[in-house]
Order: C-alpha cells, then sequence, then structure tokens
C-alpha cells in the first residue's frame, strides 16, 4: 500500500484488501466503506471512495488520476497532473478486469460486467458492461425485476 500522511485514507470494519492489490492515496484520498471486498490484483488511485457493501472482483483499476498532454513541447510525464472523484456508491459489484476511469459515479447496486471500461457516470439499479460501458438492465421496482433497456 502506498498511503501517505497528507491524505486520509480510511478502511472500514469487516472490509478487506485482498493479496497484490495497490492502493495509493498519494494524488487524493481513498476511503472504504464497511463489509467491502477489494479482490487481488486491484489498482485504487486515488480520489476514490467507495460505499458499503460494494464487491471488487479481481485485477479491476480505479483511477481518478490523468496527466496533462496538451503541451507538446513537454512529455505526458512532467506536466500536471489532474484528479476527479471517483465514487461508488453502496450495494456495487464490479466485475474482473473492469477499469473505472476518473470522475465516474457509478449508483447504488448497479452492477458492471467483467472486461467493461466505465467511462460515465452508471445509473443506480442498472447492469452495464462493454467498453466503453453502456446500461443494458434496469431494475423496474414496479415489476420487481430487472429489465432490458
Amino acid at each position: 500500500m502506498d498511503l501517505f500522511p497528507f491524505n486520509d485514507f480510511a478502511l472500514g470494519e469487516h472490509s478487506i484488501v485482498e493479496d497484490f492489490a495497490a492502493l495509493n492515496n498519494g494524488v487524493g484520498a481513498i476511503i472504504i466503506g464497511h463489509h467491502v471486498g477489494v479482490g487481488i490484483s486491484n489498482t485504487i488511485i486515488g480520489p476514490v471512495t467507495l460505499g458499503n457493501y460494494v464487491m471488487l472482483a479481481q485485477n479491476i483499476v480505479l483511477s481518478g488520476l490523468n496527466h496533462g498532454y496538451e503541451d507538446i513541447t513537454l512529455p505526458p510525464r512532467v506536466q500536471k497532473v489532474i484528479t476527479k472523484q471517483i465514487t461508488v456508491m453502496d450495494n456495487v459489484w464490479i466485475g474482473a478486469n473492469s477499469v473505472i476511469t476518473a470522475g465516474v459515479i457509478i449508483g447504488k447496486h448497479a452492477v458492471i460486467g467483467a472486461g467493461s471500461v466505465v467511462t460515465k457516470d452508471i445509473p443506480e439499479y442498472s447492469v452495464a458492461v462493454g467498453n466503453p460501458a453502456r446500461v443494458i438492465k434496469k431494475y423496474n421496482f414496479e415489476t420487481g425485476t430487472w429489465e432490458k433497456v
């Protein structure tokens, strides 16, 4: 874990971080709620907030960090660092090998299919898949079923 004292890090009760995961709060806080599972080989670069009962499978990247590239006289490595908060709400399940990009909000009880690249907000109670991820199902509270969109 690359945890720096100048940015917040919190790991809620009954939460776990499995082997080979990398957590880095150098450019923004990492806040992990209670009963969260951070899977094997996940990478989390702040600013990232995970709600309660979030389930992250294996090899997932959540990165709130980007590098500038606009100035062609400088390599991107030395240009400004740009951060945007990633927020994953309660009860979310993110499938293996997914990437969650800077600035994204994933709504409550959403499911992200394995291998997805999430570049835009995902509404609550929905299933999103693909690259870029798109919503394919939503929960209908009137019928009590998950319906294709």
